[in-house]
This record gives C-alpha cells, sequence and structure tokens, in this order.
C-alpha cells in the first residue's frame, strides 16, 4: 500500500490525487498546498485525503511533510521544480514532476542533462526514481513516440504536433496558465537536428497541417517544450537512432501571443514608460484572464457556448524498416472541452494534461517503474508503453497508427 504526497492541488494535482483514491494500492493521499481552502476541499472530495498547508519554497517544510511517503508529486510551477527535487532527495522518496524543472544560474539544456546525470546519480544512491515531464505534452506525447518506433529499424525524424483549437465566445486566450504560456511562447525554442540540439525562434519554422476535422491547414510552429531537448539526449537508446527531432504547435494561442512577441510585449526586460519602469510581461500577464478550472465557471463558458471545440496531438515518425523508407503517423484521439467537462468538471486541456499524468502515478503505485535514477518521460520500454497505452483508452486517450510505405 502506497503513500502519496501531492504538492499543488491545481488542476494537474487535483486530477491525479482523484484517479489515485481509486487505486486498491494507495492508502493515503497527502494533498498539500499553500491554500488552505483548496487542501481542504480536496481532501474533502477523496476517500483517502489528508489536507496538509505546506509552504513549498522551504526544503525542510517539504521533507516534514513526505516523512514516510512513497512518492511525491510536484503539480506545481517550474519555479519550484529544483526544491521539490532536492526534497525528494533528502526524504529518501519516489519523484515524478510534470515538467523539466529549471536550474538556478544554469542553461536549461544544460539543467536536463546535469538532471539526467548528476541527479539520476543522487536517485541511484538512495535507490529510488525521479521521472519528469510527464503531462500530456511532453509526457503522452513521448509514450506515443516511443510507441512508434516499435514499427521501425532506424528512425530518421520524429515530429510531434499539438493543435489547440478551442474558442470560446468570451476572451480566454489560454485553457492553462497565462504564466506558463507566455513564458513558453518567448523563450527560446529547441530542436533535435542533424544529431544536435539548437535553439531556434519562438514562431519560426512553420509547419503546415491538414487534422481530421478541421477544414483548412493549420499553422505550426517553433515553441519552447520539453519534447526535443528529453528525446535528443535519447535519440540512440530510446529512439531508434533518429537525426531530427521537433516540437510543432499551434492554435489560438499562438495566434494570439505571436503579436505580442513581435513588439516585444513578452519580454521579461523592464522598459521605461514616462519615467516609470514596466516589465512588459507582468503588465501583459496582469491583464490576461486566468485559465477557467473551477466546476461553476467552465460551466457557465461552455453555456454561452464555445465558437469551436477541435484539436489534435500528432507523432509523425519516417525512418526505415527492412530496408524499406515508412512513414509512421499516431493520431491521439481525446476527449474535448465539452466532453471533458462532462466526464470530470474539467477542461480538456487540464483533463489530457492531468489525466496523462495520473497514468504515470499509476505505474508508480503499481510497481511498473522500476529503473532507479532520474529519468524522462520517453524512457520507457514497449511493456511500459503497452500498459500506459490501455490504461489511457479506459479514459478514452486512444492512438490510432498508420504504417506507409514512402
Amino acid at each position: 500500500m502506497k503513500k502519496i504526497l501531492i504538492l499543488g492541488v491545481g488542476a494537474q494535482g487535483s486530477t491525479v490525487a482523484k484517479r489515485m483514491d481509486e487505486e486498491p494500492n494507495v492508502a493515503e493521499i497527502i494533498c498539500a498546498d499553500y491554500d488552505e481552502k483548496a487542501v481542504n476541499d480536496l481532501a474533502s472530495q477523496l476517500n483517502k485525503g489528508t489536507p496538509l498547508k505546506v509552504d513549498a519554497s522551504r526544503v525542510e517544510n517539504i521533507v516534514k511533510a513526505a516523512e514516510g511517503v512513497d512518492l511525491i508529486v510536484n503539480g506545481l510551477p517550474m519555479a519550484f521544480g529544483r526544491i521539490v527535487l532536492e526534497a525528494a532527495i533528502k526524504a529518501g522518496t519516489n519523484y515524478q514532476d510534470f515538467a523539466a524543472a529549471d536550474t538556478p544560474d544554469v542553461d536549461w539544456v544544460e539543467g536536463i542533462k546535469t538532471m539526467l546525470t548528476e541527479t539520476t546519480r543522487e536517485f541511484e544512491a538512495i535507490g529510488k526514481t525521479a521521472i519528469i515531464s510527464t503531462g500530456s505534452a511532453p509526457g503522452l506525447i513521448c509514450v506515443v513516440a516511443r510507441d512508434a518506433m516499435r514499427y521501425l529499424d532506424s528512425c530518421e525524424t520524429i515530429t510531434m504536433m499539438v493543435y489547440e483549437g478551442v474558442n470560446a465566445k468570451r476572451f480566454i486566450p489560454f485553457w492553462w496558465s497565462p504564466e506558463v504560456a507566455y513564458a513558453d511562447m518567448s523563450d527560446e525554442a529547441y530542436a533535435f537536428e542533424n544529431g544536435e540540439i539548437i535553439p531556434t525562434e519562438p514562431f519560426s519554422r512553420p509547419l503546415y497541417m491538414k487534422f481530421k476535422d478541421e477544414d483548412k491547414e493549420i499553422r505550426l510552429v517553433e515553441h519552447a517544450h520539453d519534447e526535443p531537448v528529453n528525446m535528443g539526449i535519447n535519440s540512440k537508446e530510446y529512439f531508434k537512432g533518429a537525426k531530427n527531432i521537433y516540437f510543432k504547435y499551434g492554435g489560438y494561442g499562438i495566434e494570439f501571443a505571436e503579436p505580442l512577441y513581435r513588439m516585444g510585449i513578452l519580454s521579461d526586460k523592464p522598459v521605461e514608460i514616462d519615467g516609470v519602469e514596466v516589465i512588459p510581461r507582468n503588465l501583459v500577464l496582469k491583464l490576461t484572464p486566468p485559465a477557467p478550472k473551477y466546476y461553476d465557471e467552465i460551466k457557465e463558458i461552455l453555456e454561452e457556448g464555445l465558437e469551436s471545440d477541435t484539436g489534435a496531438m500528432v507523432v509523425r515518425a519516417t525512418g526505415f524498416k527492412e530496408g524499406k523508407k515508412i512513414q509512421i503517423e499516431s493520431y491521439v484521439s481525446a476527449p474535448g472541452c465539452a466532453e471533458a467537462f462532462e466526464k470530470s468538471g474539467l477542461t480538456g486541456e487540464t483533463y489530457l494534461t492531468g489525466q496523462g499524468g495520473s497514468l504515470y502515478t499509476k505505474m508508480f503505485v503499481n510497481d511498473k517503474i522500476t529503473k532507479t535514477g532520474l529519468i524522462s518521460s520517453d524512457m520507457l520500454d514497449y511493456d511500459q508503453v503497452d500498459y500506459y497505452l490501455s490504461e489511457a483508452a479506459k479514459l478514452d486517450i486512444t492512438v490510432e497508427t498508420t504504417v506507409t510505405e514512402i
């Protein structure tokens, strides 16, 4: 029987808590956050929930909260990642994060390399596992990319494409954290190209894709994400020697944010306006409505009506099988915004991310993850991939794969 500490009880953390409440192998779920009302509300909805107010800005607070737990699930913003990671090591427990933690004063790519080497050794020393990047993208999409490799002898290129096509009648530019969105939109992006991790400019290198249920081609662009970095580092061992790995993103959020980026409004560097220093990104954050997360709020938005409720996640891999060049295309189907709300009271975005993350937690509590050290979500063997995808199908998250000779 496992005891879990969930740090951060927003949409992602609360989804994991609710899923783990159904797991026979889970004895207790500690719902921890600085927001006391939020932890009490969540714990009251669970059979195995224990509320706990925690200031996660201090390692010792997390270590105390983690006493006797088997797994810490980090659902806090990325800025807390290194703190929680350090606390997990000191507490001698397993660790799961929806993203890849930032490393202070270190380049982001170098920080990930450090985690996959030095931090790996720290977790190996205590006989525990840490797994990063476990939401939908990264997370679910990495499992789908890994699954595609079973059809290839060698891989040339993997292109991951995500399209967000949900548009409400009211102004909602993002269905997830605007703070994270603006950072991702303005930070340097990365691609794995010709066997090297290279920086790319946000919104550059457009690709056009005709997705199912769309009557036009969608423009997808470079966007700061974990996948090309994690999978690039792991290309030889887990991705059949892939030389090129790309993440492309498109949809209403991109269309809204690109002009702001071009104008410099997403910059975190101060500018002087009438003698007053202002950080442009802070101003736009102040004026951006938060992503809807409360049941009554989402219900009201849906009753007002959606202009569109579409989206797509596709992985396309090319390579060789028995001397023939082939293309693998894996298309993920999942509940849209209206259907996700009907199923769980969540938006489509939070449903896919939270449920995707909960499947990694399910693997932990059912002893499906046995490798010690720190790994990224793409480092699964095929048995683990099969387990993940079979459990995802029970949540109406399915993958349709086609193999074509080219």
